[in-house]
């Protein structure tokens, strides 16, 4: 199941959901050779944060925040989620606890 809008602008994560969007996988190497269709049969795991909705409400009512902002680069798993596409441009909505690992470089 998937949703399709006219602008990602107008999607905002509510509580624990975080909204990502894949990094393209690479389709040539450092050394300018071109990778065959099959060898990005895999989605990769990277991607970066849009947006994040304000946090889940904990155990004693105090909301919980998200663990990551708008413009990190995220791990994330190859499953789960729920799509969104605009136009041809396809995001993922995600709980903060799917998200795998923060990459900072």
């Amino acid at each position: 199941m998937s949703l399709s809008v006219k602008s990602i602008k107008s999607l905002a994560p509510l509580l624990d959901r975080v909204l990502v969007q894949r990094v393209k996988a690479v389709e040539k190497t450092a050394s300018g050779l071109y990778l065959p269709s099959a060898a990005n049969a895999a989605p990769p795991p990277e991607a970066l944060v849009l947006a994040v909705g304000p946090g889940a409400p904990g155990k004693d009512g105090s909301i919980v925040p998200v663990s990551v902002k708008e413009g990190d680069r995220v791990v994330i798993p190859g499953f789960g989620g729920f799509a969104v596409k605009v136009g041809e441009e396809e995001y993922t909505v995600y709980r903060d606890s799917e998200i795998i690992a923060k990459i900072s470089e």
